[in-house]
């Protein structure tokens, strides 16, 4: 499978409300099914809000909701968080051509290159049968960087991945991440300092994902 799908169009947001992203993706898809908007990478930031997918137990949600805003999703995957210093990526593109493993696969790759050339090493890991899903980008010790969860229908993707930045970390410790009890989150912002060495501008963090994810 070739590392990068085919050339991507590039839309950069600012911060979006999670409804509105998801309103708007919804036309975003109509346009691409149609065949009047080429395959997109959307990238932008929302406020607060833990998202959910279907399958999610309700013992992994907060134990207070009105914290922050929880809401359900459309996407695969469990609970995660969405808000301020993270780079959140919507894919919207046709894969008519391709199955839901393979375009994961590509994201996580591209991801983990993205945060290479960054300086900051990662991977992907392969889920144990019967085990949570470990879908995402991982530090080499074994702690989470970025999410991922989509959606494909009608051969189009929509929703895709969370890379933080210098988000508040301490979100995740209200509630079950990505139904992995011990999962351990990290951000460029607290990598960075670990190294005694600059972080990467949300600016930097967003070109170089776009140039692996084939983005222009």
């Amino acid at each position: 499978m070739p590392h990068t799908l085919r050339s991507l169009q590039r839309v950069d947001l600012g911060q979006v409300e999670y409804h509105t992203a998801i309103e708007r993706m919804a036309g975003w898809a109509a346009e691409r099914a149609a065949g009047t908007a080429p395959d997109r990478l959307f990238l932008l930031s929302h406020p607060p809000v833990i998202t959910y997918g279907r399958r999610t137990p309700p013992t992994d949600l907060p134990r207070d909701l009105s914290a922050i805003p929880t809401v359900p999703a459309d996407r695969g995957g469990n609970a995660t968080y969405h808000g301020p210093g993270q780079v959140v990526g919507y894919l919207v593109m046709d894969l008519r051509r391709w199955g839901p493993v393979d375009v994961v696969r590509w994201l996580e790759r591209g991801l983990v290159d993205a945060l290479d050339a960054l300086g900051f090493p990662a991977q992907r890991r392969d889920t144990p049968p019967g085990s949570p899903s470990l879908v995402g980008v991982w530090t080499p010790d074994g702690r989470k960087i970025a999410s991922i969860g989509m959606r494909i229908r009608g051969g189009i993707t929509t929703h895709g991945f969370a890379l933080n930045v210098d988000p508040d970390l301490a979100v995740f410790d209200r509630f079950v991440a990505c139904s992995l009890d011990d999962v351990a989150m990290t951000s460029l912002a607290r990598l960075a300092d670990e190294r005694g060495v600059p972080a990467p501008a949300d600016a930097e963090v967003r070109d170089a994902v776009a140039a692996h994810l084939g983005a222009r």
